[in-house]
């Protein structure tokens, strides 16, 4: 029995770059940095700094001011859920085969956990040797350490209660997936995409390509509205950091500069590990690697959304960092929705800051509860703009923090949450490289590529998103490979008769 993922070639994710190609070549990068610094100079004139117009007046101002930018954010946080869904069943489909997906299966898990512990110790370790909180005045909190009520047992003396690890593990697994969506639940959500796309590939390619078909048609929709979303992009950030500024003013920002330069320093430390990562797993050196994957860098900068950014990551990885189709169409869906190193690092930090403003001590229990919740929060983190402040307040409430700290960062994780997302790129393209190497195949990478050019000129001839059957690239045969040599070696004595010519 052939194995299915053989006779069924749904169009390679890459494609859906082209909704977005022209925002790359136009430097969106760019605008959006002018709109941050334009929409700040707007919020210092309207805000309390400078006491222009009246508080309530800014206020309104600051409103209209974020409209687009709301705008914006609703648009992003709209496709997200139907294009991961579509793409991680899609990435699936296009495996080489079901073996090859079994070795990368564990492989990935295993790495993706690795990458996120990591990614909170050195958060922790980092925010732990600045210290930022104990640079934060007390006029800055909305209640002082004396009025804020801890249980300093609790904090001392939490542990991993390994009774709960199995509900745990079979609460992941989604019983209502129409509520899990409601509820943006990703980590659930990407699951359910995984159960239903190991079914759908085990079946007949008659029965499946329908649905693929459909599938194919959901992610070229849901792209077409990250288009119309990213015109609006550098208008959107220019509103949603006027309407910051207006409201917090200028000074409480940059009173807490030392928590912007303890993430920032954490968040390049990071990116030095995914550099280590590439250069001796994949031989990349790396400033040609960063070189590589900067305008994917770039776009999740100016998007704020790794699943925004997942058909550029995807070609990166494919026409750059020469890796298999096989392998980037299942790591960067699943990667831009469970792989989040930034968000993890960034809750590891964000805790201990708000525990030194609060002059909390943390202890080794309560440090080892924050790496396994940070972890496993980033993990159901919907990759959208916004929802990072939500999910560390759980994150807080677990380790007994004060939820008070919250209103401290607000105002700078604006900010910080675009670089976060220019780093969760990066590392899903770095798991890329690595399962690159570990994971083998039955066809090297040049085979695969000229495996998909076949595909793609003949769903181009008709019109098909999903082509079923063989397909085998022409020049496999031996006499295609025959004549190749004949006219290689017929070239190649050209070409030193055209050189000895040159050099008389």
């Amino acid at each position: 029995m052939k194995d299915p993922l053989s006779l069924i070639h749904p169009r390679n994710i890459k494609h859906l770059n082209q909704y977005i190609h022209a925002l790359v070549e136009g430097r969106l990068w760019l605008k959006i940095i002018i709109g941050l610094i334009l929409g700040s100079i707007t919020g210092f004139l309207l805000g309390p700094d400078l006491k222009l117009i009246d508080r309530d007046t800014a206020k309104v101002a600051g409103e209209w001011l974020a409209l687009p930018g709301q705008f914006f954010l609703a648009l992003i946080q709209m496709i997200v859920i139907p294009l991961v869904f579509a793409s991680v069943i899609s990435g699936l489909a296009s495996g080489e085969s079901v073996d090859q997906l079994k070795k990368m299966g564990s492989k990935v898990v295993i790495y993706f956990l690795f990458t996120s512990i990591v990614a909170v110790i050195i958060g922790v370790s980092v925010a732990s040797f600045i210290k930022p909180g104990n640079y934060i005045e007390s006029s800055q909190l909305e209640k002082t350490p004396e009025e804020v009520s801890v249980d300093k047992d609790k904090l001392a003396n939490s542990e991993v209660d390994f009774k709960e690890i199995p509900s745990a593990i079979v609460s992941a697994i989604p019983k209502n997936p129409l509520n899990e969506m409601v509820q943006s639940e990703m980590f659930k959500i990407v699951i359910f995409s995984i159960i239903v796309g190991l079914a759908l590939i085990s079946l007949k390619p008659k029965q499946s390509r329908p649905l693929l078909n459909l599938l194919g048609s959901i992610q070229s929709v849901t792209m077409k509205i990250v288009g119309w979303a990213m015109q609006i992009a550098p208008l959107a950030v220019f509103g949603l950091i006027a309407q910051l500024t207006i409201q917090t003013g200028l000074e409480t920002l940059t009173g807490i500069g030392f928590y912007v330069i303890t993430v920032l320093a954490a968040l390049f430390i990071m990116l030095c590990f995914y550099l280590l990562i590439a250069l001796v797993v994949g031989k990349w050196s790396p400033w040609n690697y960063l070189s590589k994957i900067k305008e994917a860098q770039l776009l999740a900068f100016s998007t704020d959304s790794s699943v925004a950014t997942m058909p550029l990551s995807i070609k990166t990885a494919q026409e750059k960092l020469k890796v298999r189709p096989s392998i980037s169409q299942f790591i960067i869906p699943v990667g831009a929705t469970v792989n989040m190193d930034a968000t993890a690092l960034f809750q590891g930090a964000a805790t201990i800051f708000i525990a030194q403003v609060y002059n909390l001590e943390l202890g080794i229990g309560t440090l080892l509860v924050l790496v396994a919740t940070a972890v496993g929060s980033s993990i159901g983190t919907p990759a959208t703009p916004g929802v990072g402040i939500i999910v560390l307040s759980a994150v807080l409430k677990s380790v007994g923090v004060p939820l008070e700290g919250l209103a401290l960062i607000i105002g700078v994780d604006r900010i910080l949450e675009m670089f976060r997302t220019s780093i969760n790129v990066s590392g899903d393209l770095t798991a890329s490289v690595v399962m690159e190497k570990l994971v083998k195949g039955g066809r090297s990478y040049k085979e695969e590529i000229q495996y998909h050019k076949e595909l793609e000129k003949k769903q181009e001839e008709t019109g098909e998103h999903v082509i079923v059957g063989e397909v085998k690239p022409k020049n496999n045969s031996m006499v295609h490979s025959f004549f190749d040599k004949i006219t290689g070696f017929f070239n190649h004595d050209e070409e030193e008769g055209k050189g000895k010519q040159e050099s008389k």
